[in-house]
């Protein structure tokens, strides 16, 4: 299994563990590095720059394999500078970024032997960053958890690949070994992915969500403009679908008002940060708890080496059936 993230990372598996918000932490990528695939971890995880400092810090002394930091680079991140700064100091194996143009990340970072890789949606942005210098691109399609995109693997990494020159990850929709074996088939260089990987035993996310991520399944992922004003899949628990998944008239005046939008949504996503704070961290009734449909693929809690040894083993036997196929027919 040699693609452009296992020969530019050193790791077993074409796999990045993705950051995901509230969820990642450390824990969980020093055990991804050591089941032999890599994690990243959102810089927003860390409540304080200074806890930020130190997280990172302990990741490059202590993670036994290439590790990453989700970056946001529009301006609500108003730590944004700063994080840079400590990514310079306690450089990451790689950058992932989110929102916004990564022209600063990339100017700063890429330089160090950071490989930047650049989530996108469409190519008309995949040629924006790669003419900024993106060493990768981040391929976020319709099945993807949280802000997922509007186009389907199938669909999108093809189109992708017909117009940059760039490895592409493939993001969303892969749960399972033949999973990850279609996407390569299409083009790309390996996964990322996160829904499976919320009820493992290193993650610190509170019993009730790890449940919810075993009881619930692909049919019951809903999109939400409520969380941070732009849609976001979450699971439709009972007070989900109590407060409903689309902005109240109120909400949506004020999002298109082109005066106060910028501030409804700085107040929207604000809101919905602090719900899932709640939800992730604290037993609650008003649970909203952020997941793909990936989620149909977990049965129980398991260790992040058990999940990558099950994917490793699915993809082997996807890829003997594909090999029988093709003799078949020849």
């Amino acid at each position: 299994m040699k693609t452009w993230l296992t020969e530019t990372f050193g790791i077993k598996l074409p796999i990045i563990m993705a950051p995901m918000f509230l969820v990642s932490n450390v824990e969980m990528l020093k055990a991804a590095a050591d089941a032999g695939i890599m994690g990243c971890i959102p810089a927003l995880n860390w409540r304080e720059i200074e806890d930020f400092e130190n997280g990172l810090k302990d990741l490059k002394e202590n993670c036994n394999g290439p590790f990453g930091i989700n970056l946001i680079a529009n301006k609500s991140n108003v730590h944004l500078d700063k994080q840079i700064e400590i990514c310079k100091k306690y450089t990451p194996d790689f950058i992932i970024t989110s929102l916004g143009s990564p022209r600063k990340i990339i100017e700063e970072l890429k330089p160090l032997g950071v490989k930047v890789l650049c989530d996108v949606i469409d190519v008309e942005y995949a040629k924006k960053v790669e003419a900024l210098g993106a060493d990768a691109l981040i391929a976020v399609n319709s099945g993807a958890g949280g802000h997922a995109g509007p186009v389907a693997a199938s669909i999108l990494i093809p189109m992708l690949q017909e117009a940059t020159n760039l490895p592409i990850i493939n993001a969303g929709g892969v749960g399972t070994g033949a999973g990850l074996l279609s996407v390569l088939a299409l083009g790309a260089e390996g996964v990322s992915m996160g829904s499976p990987f919320i009820a493992t035993l290193e993650s610190g996310v509170n019993d009730d969500y790890k449940q919810a991520i075993l009881d619930y399944g692909a049919k019951d992922i809903v999109m939400t403009s409520k969380i941070s004003g732009t849609p976001c899949t979450v699971i439709k628990t009972p007070f989900v679908e109590k407060i409903g998944t689309d902005q109240n008239f109120v909400e949506e005046f004020l999002n298109k008002n082109k005066k106060l939008k910028k501030y409804a949504k700085m107040l929207t996503y604000y809101k919905g940060m602090k719900l899932l704070e709640k939800a992730a961290f604290s037993a609650t009734y008003k649970s909203i708890w952020c997941a793909g449909p990936t989620i149909e693929f977990v049965s129980q809690k398991e260790s992040v080496s058990d999940i990558i040894s099950r994917l490793e083993k699915e993809y082997f036997t996807a890829f003997d059936k594909l090999k029988l196929l093709t003799e078949d027919k020849s």
